[in-house]
C-alpha cells in the first residue's frame, strides 16, 4: 500500500488526572508509522518527565489536579464543573488550531465531545468497556461516606435505586456547556458522556467485559500495556528464590495509606514482597520480607510474581493478566470496582474494599490466591488471549480506515 504524499496529523490528548489516561495515548502514538503520520501528544506537564524522550512532539494542556479528581470521586461529586469544562474547551480549540490535526484521539478528555464538534474534527476516544452504555455489568457502590453510616448492604440497595439519578446529575455540566455552544444534549446516562466519539475504542480484552449489541463505531481495541522505563533497584538480583513473590503497587489513583497495611498483613506469610510506592514516601522500616522502592518496571515485576496486589485499576491488572498472575484489587472508586468485577467473573482475581480493609482478610485472600491453582489457571488463559491479540495493529488499522 503506497504511503500518502502528505503525512496525516494525529493529535493525542491525555487527561492527566491519572497516569493511565496519558500512558494509553502514548503507547498508541508510538504504534503509528512515522512515515505516514505526524504525531503530537498534549497532556498536563505533571507527567512530561516520563515521556521526554518520545519520538513525537509533546505539548502542554491543563488538567485539574489529581487530588481534586480523586476527592470528587470519593465524595460522589461530578468531576468537572461548567467553568472547568469551558476552560478545557478553549484550550482544546487553541491546540487544535495550532496543530491542525486530521484526527484527534482523546483519553478521558470529555471536553473533546464539544471542541472537536466545533472544530469539525473527527474524534476517537479511548475508554473501557465497563463504562459502555452497552455493558451488562451491574454497578457496585464505590467507597462513599454513606457506607460508614448505613453499612455496605443497605447503601448498595439504596444506590441501586438512585443510581440513574446520580448518573444523570453527573451529566449536567457537560450537557449544559454543549447547549451553550449550540450542540445537542448527550442524554442523562453518564456512560454516554464517557464514551461519546466518532469512534469509541475499548482498551479491554474482548469477552472479559460482558456487552450487548455494540454499534459499528464501538471497537475492541485490546489491552494497552506499559511499564515505566526505570532502573531495577539494587536489591532486584538479590531477591530470595525460595518463596512466592507478591508484587504490590497502588499506582497514581490508589489509596495512599493502604501500602503500610498491606506490608504488615503480609509480614508473617512465607512470601517475598516487592512494592512500588509510585512516588509516595518509601516506608522507613518495612517488614523483613518486604523490598520497597519508589518505582518498579511493572511488566517484569508482574512476570516474577505469583500474586499482584494493586488498586484494581486497569493498567496493573492488565500487566498481571499478561503475565498469567491473579490479582487482589483493593478498590475504592467506581472504575476500580467495575474492573475487578470483570476479573472476579472470570475467576482471575478478588476485590477487597479499601474502606473495609483489614490485615486478616488480606492475609486470608492472599493465601487463597497463592495456593488455589484455579485462579492461576484462569489467569493464564487470559494471558494466552493477550499474547494472541495485537492492540497496536488494531489501532493502526482503525486510524488508516479514517483516511
Amino acid at each position: 500500500m503506497p504511503y500518502p504524499s502528505k503525512r496525516k496529523r494525529i493529535l493525542f490528548i491525555g487527561e492527566a488526572v491519572t497516569l493511565a489516561h496519558v500512558v494509553r495515548p502514548v503507547v498508541l502514538a508510538q504504534s503509528l508509522d512515522p512515515q505516514r503520520y505526524s504525531v503530537t501528544l498534549a497532556c498536563d506537564t505533571r507527567y512530561h518527565r516520563l515521556f521526554a524522550e518520545m519520538p513525537f512532539e509533546l505539548r502542554s494542556i491543563r488538567t485539574i489536579p489529581s487530588a481534586q479528581f480523586l476527592a470528587a470521586l470519593a465524595k460522589g461529586n461530578p468531576v468537572y464543573d461548567r467553568d472547568t469544562l469551558r476552560s478545557y474547551v478553549r484550550e482544546d480549540l487553541e491546540i487544535i488550531k495550532e496543530v491542525k490535526p486530521d484526527l484527534v484521539v482523546g483519553d478521558f478528555r470529555i471536553s473533546l465531545a464539544i471542541s472537536t464538534r466545533l472544530a469539525g474534527m473527527p474524534y476517537f476516544t479511548i475508554t473501557n468497556a465497563y463504562w459502555s452504555p452497552y455493558s451488562k455489568l451491574p454497578f457496585p457502590l464505590p467507597e462513599h461516606p454513606m457506607t460508614k453510616v448505613l453499612g455496605i448492604s443497605l447503601s448498595q440497595a439504596l444506590f441501586k435505586l438512585v443510581r440513574p439519578l446520580v448518573f444523570a446529575y453527573h451529566t449536567l455540566p457537560l450537557n449544559q456547556v454543549r447547549r451553550e455552544y449550540g450542540l445537542p444534549n448527550l442524554g442523562y446516562d453518564l456512560r454516554e458522556i464517557y464514551t461519546h466519539a466518532d469512534q469509541t475504542l475499548y482498551a479491554d480484552i474482548e469477552g472479559l467485559v460482558p456487552t450487548q449489541q455494540l454499534p459499528s463505531h464501538h471497537h475492541w481495541l485490546g489491552p494497552i500495556l506499559w511499564s515505566p522505563a526505570v532502573k531495577f533497584p539494587d536489591w532486584w538480583s538479590r531477591l530470595p528464590e525460595d518463596r512466592p513473590i507478591v508484587y504490590v503497587t497502588f499506582g497514581s489513583s490508589g489509596e495512599g495509606d493502604v501500602l503500610p497495611v498491606v506490608l504488615q498483613a503480609l509480614r508473617d506469610l512465607p512470601v517475598t514482597v516487592i512494592a512500588a510506592t509510585a512516588g509516595r514516601l518509601v516506608p522507613t522500616n518495612p517488614p523483613a520480607n518486604a523490598w520497597v522502592t519508589d518505582f518498579l518496571p511493572g511488566t517484569e515485576a508482574a512476570t516474577r510474581a505469583g500474586l499482584v496486589i494493586c488498586n484494581g485499576g486497569g493498567p496493573t491488572t492488565q500487566q498481571a493478566l499478561a503475565a498469567g498472575v491473579p490479582v487482589i484489587g483493593i478498590v475504592s472508586n467506581m472504575d476500580q470496582h467495575l474492573n475487578m468485577l470483570c476479573l472476579e467473573q472470570v475467576g482471575a482475581g478478588i476485590h477487597l474494599r479499601a474502606g473495609k480493609l483489614n490485615g486478616q482478610s488480606l492475609r486470608t485472600t492472599s493465601e487463597l490466591l497463592l495456593n488455589d491453582k484455579t485462579y492461576h489457571e484462569r489467569a493464564k488463559r487470559i494471558m494466552e488471549i493477550i499474547q494472541n491479540h495485537y492492540t497496536r495493529h488494531v489501532f493502526a488499522e482503525l486510524v488508516a480506515a479514517q483516511f
